[in-house]
Formats: C-alpha cells, sequence, structure tokens
C-alpha cells in the first residue's frame, strides 16, 4: 500500500496533477530524484521542505525554462469550485467527479505502470485535468460573492473575473508561454532529413520506434525527400501486414527480397524461431541455407511438441553471411581503396535461444539482398544478432559494411572522413539548434546525445588530425560547437575529445575556452550537491561523481597539453571538492 500510494498515485499522478495547478520543477524526466519533475509552487517554505535550498541551484536547472511556478493559485480556485459546485447541486458535482477519478485515478489504477518509463506520462491523464478545469471556472463563483458584500452586483462580478484571470491564467501565460513555445524548431524535420542524407541511393534505413521513425516518415510522405531510401522500422516488422508493405515497390524506393511469402510468415507462424545449439554443428551455417530451413514445411524441420504445432527452429546459433568483395565495390557499399578490408564473410552469433519475426526476416533480407543494396541503422537496437562490429559511421546512420571494426560503448563504427565530412559539413541542417533563446525541451537535448551528434564532430576531427588534414579538423571543431553552443546544448563528459583535438591543433585558447566552461559547470554543481541536507544528498549520488569525473577529465588534459597555470587551479579544486565528496559519502 505504500508503494502504491507513493509511486502509483503520488509519482504517476499526483505529481502530473500538481505540475498543471500548482507549479512545475523543470521538463527533465524524473524517477523519484528531487532534482528533477517534481511539483514546484514558489512557495519558499513548502518547496525546501520537499526539494531542498532553492538558492544556490546549478544553472541548467535555475534557467530551466519549464520551471514554473502557480503558487497554488489555480489549485485553490479549484478547490472553491469543487465545494462550490457540491453545496449547489450534487448530482452535477458526482457527475464531474465521476469525470475526474475515471480518466485519472482510476487510469493509474488499470494501467498498474512499471517504474523507470520511458518518458513522463502526464498526457494519458488530461481528461482529469479537464475536469478539475471546470471546477477552476466555477471558482469565481465564491470570489463573486466574497466582493459582493461590499461592491454593488456588477461591479464586484467584474473584479472577481479581471482578479481570477489576472491570478490564474494571467500567471499561467507568463510562465509557461517560454516552455510551450515551438517556433523556429526544426529538430525533428531536420533530424530525419539527415538520416535519409546519410543514406547511399536505393538504400534501407532500420530505425527502432517512434521518435526515429514518424519524421522520416512526414520528410518522405510530405516534402518527398530521398523517396529511393526505404525506411524499415524494425519494431513493426514484427507484423506480417508490414512485412508485406517492405515486399512492394514505394515511391522510388525498390521492394525487398524476401525468400518466404505471406503464408510462411502470417501472423502465427515464425513469430518465435528457437536457435539451438547443436554440437555437432562445428561450422557456422550459411545464412541462406539457415533460412532455407526455418522457411521448410518438412516435419523433420520443427521441433516436435506433444500439441498439433510443431516449433520452428534453427540447429545453430553460428549464422554466416559470405560477401562478394567484387559486388560490394561496385555497388558503392565500399570504396575501391578500402577493397583491401573487405572479410571473406561475417559471422553471427545469436544470443540468447531464440528469434523473433522482426529478426529473423531481417536476416532472410541480408541473405537475399546479397550486397545489392546498402543497409543502414539508426542505431543498435536490443537484437539477438548484433551487427557492431560490421558497421561505418556515415552521419547520423550507420552503414553495414563487411569491414571488421573493433568498437567500444561510446565510438560504434568506423570512419571514412571523407564521407562524413562531406555530410556534416555540407549535407546537414540543424533545425536552428544555435538559435539564441530557442527552446529545446528534454528530449530533444537528449535526442541530440543519443544521435551523438557532437562525438560525431569529435571522433571525424580526431581522425582528420590523424590524416594530417588540421584545416579540415579545425573546420569541423568548430562547426560543432558553432551548431550546438553551450547554452542550449550544455557540454558534458563526452566533449572531453573536442577539447584535446584542440589542444594538438595548437589552439589553446578554443581549448581552453571549453575546458574552463566544463570546469565551471561541474563545479557549480558540485557546489550544490554539497550544500544539500543529508536525507536528500543521497539521489545526487550518480551526478556528483559524474560532475568528479569531468574534473579528473580535465586535470589530466590540461596536464598532458601542459597547460600549467589552468592545470593548478583545477587540481586545486579538485582537491578541495574530493575531501568534501569523501565526508559526504562517509557520512552518509
Amino acid at each position: 500500500m505504500k508503494f502504491f500510494f507513493k509511486y502509483q498515485l503520488g509519482h504517476m499522478y499526483l505529481r502530473y496533477f500538481m505540475w498543471n495547478f500548482v507549479g512545475r520543477q523543470n521538463d527533465i524526466q524524473g524517477h523519484g530524484e528531487f532534482t528533477h519533475g517534481n511539483w514546484l509552487s514558489g512557495i519558499k517554505f513548502i518547496d525546501e521542505a520537499r526539494l531542498g535550498s532553492q538558492e544556490n541551484l546549478p544553472a541548467y536547472l535555475k534557467n530551466n525554462k519549464a520551471r514554473n511556478k502557480y503558487y497554488f493559485l489555480p489549485f485553490l480556485l479549484g478547490i472553491f469550485g469543487l465545494f462550490t459546485q457540491y453545496r449547489r447541486s450534487k448530482r452535477d458535482f458526482t457527475v464531474v467527479t465521476l469525470l475526474f477519478v475515471f480518466t485519472g485515478i482510476a487510469i493509474v489504477v488499470y494501467l498498474n505502470q512499471y517504474p523507470y518509463q520511458p518518458r513522463e506520462r502526464d498526457y494519458a491523464y488530461a481528461g482529469s485535468f479537464y475536469a478539475f478545469a471546470i471546477w477552476i471556472g466555477l471558482g469565481l463563483i465564491p470570489l463573486y460573492n466574497l466582493l459582493k458584500k461590499a461592491l454593488p452586483g456588477t461591479v464586484g462580478a467584474g473584479i472577481a473575473t479581471v482578479a481570477a484571470l489576472l491570478l490564474v491564467p494571467g500567471i499561467m501565460a507568463k510562465e509557461n508561454w517560454d516552455d510551450h513555445d515551438r517556433s523556429n524548431r526544426y529538430m525533428a524535420r531536420d533530424f530525419a532529413k539527415n538520416y535519409l542524407n546519410s543514406c547511399a541511393p536505393n538504400s534501407i534505413l532500420v530505425t527502432y520506434g517512434d521518435n526515429d521513425t514518424f519524421p522520416l516518415w512526414y520528410v518522405q510522405e510530405v516534402e518527398g525527400v530521398r523517396t529511393d531510401v526505404r525506411v524499415l522500422c524494425f519494431t513493426l516488422f514484427n507484423t506480417d501486414w508490414y512485412i508485406d508493405q517492405m515486399a512492394r515497390k514505394a515511391y522510388e524506393s525498390d521492394a525487398m527480397k524476401f525468400s518466404m511469402d505471406h503464408s510462411q510468415y502470417v501472423q502465427g507462424k515464425r513469430d518465435i524461431v528457437y536457435a539451438l545449439d547443436d554440437e555437432r554443428i562445428k561450422e557456422p551455417v550459411e545464412l541462406s541455407q539457415a533460412m532455407e530451413f526455418v522457411a521448410s514445411d518438412d516435419k523433420r524441420t520443427k521441433l516436435p511438441m506433444a500439441t498439433d504445432e510443431d516449433l520452428d527452429y534453427i540447429p545453430t546459433k553460428k549464422l554466416r553471411l559470405y560477401v562478394d568483395s567484387a559486388k560490394v565495390v561496385q555497388n558503392g557499399i565500399v570504396k575501391p581503396e578500402d577493397a583491401d578490408k573487405i572479410v571473406p564473410y561475417i559471422d553471427f552469433n545469436v544470443k540468447g535461444n531464440w528469434l523473433q519475426k522482426n529478426e529473423l526476416m531481417l536476416l532472410d533480407f541480408l541473405a537475399q539482398n546479397n550486397w545489392d543494396r546498402p543497409v543502414y541503422f539508426t542505431s543498435m537496437g536490443d537484437m539477438s544478432v548484433s551487427f557492431r562490429d560490421y558497421l561505418q559511421l556515415d552521419g547520423f546512420a550507420y552503414r553495414f559494411v563487411p569491414i571488421k571494426t573493433k568498437t567500444s560503448a561510446i565510438e560504434l563504427g568506423r570512419i571514412d572522413s571523407d564521407v562524413l565530412y562531406d555530410h556534416m559539413m555540407n549535407k546537414f541542417v540543424w533545425g536552428n539548434l544555435d538559435m539564441p533563446g530557442i527552446y529545446l525541451d528534454q528530449t530533444i537535448v537528449r535526442t541530440t546525445n543519443i544521435v551523438r551528434i557532437r562525438s560525431s564532430f569529435d571522433r571525424l576531427a580526431a581522425k582528420l588530425i590523424r590524416e594530417g588534414e588540421k584545416e579540415k579538423a579545425l573546420k569541423v571543431l568548430d562547426k560543432g560547437i558553432a551548431v550546438m553552443p553551450n547554452e542550449n546544448i550544455p557540454y558534458d563528459l563526452n566533449n572531453i575529445g573536442m577539447i584535446e583535438s584542440y589542444y594538438k591543433l595548437g589552439e589553446d585558447e578554443k581549448a581552453n575556452e571549453v575546458a574552463r566552461v566544463m570546469f565551471d559547470q561541474a563545479k557549480e554543481e558540485l557546489q550544490y550537491y554539497f550544500s544539500l541536507p543529508t536525507n536528500l544528498i543521497g539521489s545526487v549520488d550518480y551526478e556528483m561523481r559524474v560532475a568528479m569525473r569531468v574534473i579528473q577529465e580535465l586535470m589530466r588534459v590540461t596536464k598532458e597539453q601542459k597547460q600549467t597555470e589552468f592545470n593548478t587551479e583545477i587540481e586545486e579544486s579538485f582537491n578541495d571538492l574530493y575531501m568534501q565528496f569523501v565526508q559526504i559519502m562517509e557520512a552518509k
């Protein structure tokens, strides 16, 4: 019951209700920590009792445009209206209350949402907020009744109306305008164009969900951008109707080739294909042979079950896709100068014990495609078969190439500096990310990190430096800062590489400028965290460690680059902050 009231009702409903009628802390998704996504009234003693001191907030929290304070005024007016309706018409009160409960609390109980949702779910309860807005409207009546005792009826009604408008819609418009203003913001559209323009002609672009698929559909359907590229939403690829769509020509994009027909992948057939590790099979099985085995209706290719339906399976987890190096070069998948890097085959290992239909059909397509069309991925989602070691970063998308590259969690895929430079510097558009004062909510900021825009600039610059193209590398670094200034998209730990590259180019002033901003931001955050009471500081443990790590990395880089004065300043601050950090950890 404690969890029900604290999480299901408190976190997943009451918090959203308070956003709308009391005030909101910021637009950063919250998972229970006191720094993100809570309600905030603007009344000092109430807010500080729950959220700690609001005096020395770091800039990213203090200047968040979604920091909206209503001082409980809409909430109180709604409570006045609620009691007024109850006294005047219990029947009407019951109707509005049922609307309020069934579109709010009842939905919470019905959905029973698990913690760590992928996004804030306030939109699910809009109906109950509408119901409360009815009470806000009725809240004008007790104000009028209060005033008419001292003023004539018409004058009292006018003053009550004006007061209510100023104190509720007026203050809400003032507080909400900047974080509801989407003017000049074109990131979704422009990022979609960048995804498509990362791809070679007549290619396949595999996406993984709503955020990276819907904008692509829009720019193709409405603006006619790169309709030669086939967008394949991997999530929908689990359904027979969507596979049917992919098997047909669309605009200038040719149909995708599959070995299986509709009757073999219709819903209910091969939804799951089990992967066994038969010890008798020593070598990886060629992919087209494995697909032929799965597609067969021969009883010998099934796992017998006690029920009437046998199970589809592959007798191995080791699969192999052969590479026709001449065709790969001829079709532009790999440049002729990289032909010596092409591997003769690519081996896959199935993680887990089964393949879902979308994974099966993607493998079937790869086998039938035989390197005729280039294949791209927006990211590497949670797939049973991984392509991580055979990717090339061509901008916003990763090209599937038969060249093995060691990858890490931070750097995925190889880089062709010519291709990436042309895309990042000449072809891509940036949706006004650099416009002063533009509202970039947490979803936009998070998307820029997911797409790794800054790290793409950093990686490209580092590659160009290794290739001796220092002038081009400097242009890349400068453009990375120009299109994503710190004021709109704050620097983070991933930007250490940018500082190192500036130093390597002899641009110490630019390197120190970025390092100074990162140092000041990290120090400001730590000083705020250290000032918090013991009962709150535990929930910012991760944020403290990240900020400490930023300063450590800056200390390392400035020392390596012999920035003696700056390094001494950072080191002295770090030592002082580290001692405070240790004391806090010991006390906790």
